[in-house]
């Protein structure tokens, strides 16, 4: 296995466990994980929230950890990276409308990088019009945005993963085992025990 490097693009209100476990998951397989917010640098911090499903009408939101970005969102050379994860919760929804942002995720697809996104983190894939002709999954009340954008929505369990060529994408936090695992094979990560 090659060590890999990973852009992972998080924000003020990300969902807690969307941003911590992959950060730290890709870390523990050997892949250089770079935490980037806009407008913040290595060593600032960003705000989580804890989403959870508790039989409401939607999820429920906590305060969650302050999480150390470890890389500034400002020296991120696209080209530098080998695959880009999109932490979901409330942030994408605000870093959707950064043109920086939005370039950025475009590189990935174009380069045909491995790109995962998880939750609301597909709202910036649709603001980036790169979903259309695509398979992917989301949060539930994203996949009219998913539609709208040309991409097929694909209903699947909260705990499963959805994979079309480079891209893997996930519903909520309760996929990781499962996205997290499609997104290293896509990367060429080979685990043995």
């Amino acid at each position: 296995m090659g060590k890999k490097k990973i852009l992972l693009l998080t924000g003020d209100y990300a969902e807690d466990y969307e941003t911590m476990v992959p950060f730290q998951m890709l870390q523990m397989v050997g892949h250089e994980v770079h935490a980037v917010c806009p407008d913040k640098a290595a060593g600032d911090k960003v705000k989580t929230a804890i989403h959870d499903f508790e039989g409401d009408q939607t999820y429920s939101e906590k305060p969650g950890h302050n999480f150390v970005l470890n890389a500034s969102f400002a020296d991120v050379v696209a080209g530098d990276y080998d695959g880009l994860v999109i932490a979901g919760g409330r942030a994408p929804e605000y870093l959707r409308l950064n043109r920086n942002v939005i370039e950025l995720v475009k590189h990935f697809f174009i380069a045909e990088k491995p790109v995962a996104a998880v939750c609301h983190g597909i709202q910036i894939l649709t603001a980036a019009d790169v979903v259309r002709g695509k398979k992917l999954t989301a949060y539930p009340a994203v996949a009219p945005e998913v539609t709208a954008a040309g991409g097929t929505y694909v209903a699947v369990n909260v705990y499963e993963a959805v994979v079309d060529g480079r891209l893997v994408t996930a519903p909520a936090w309760p996929a990781h085992p499962q996205w997290i695992a499609a997104f290293l094979q896509v990367l060429g990560t080979t685990i043995t025990l």
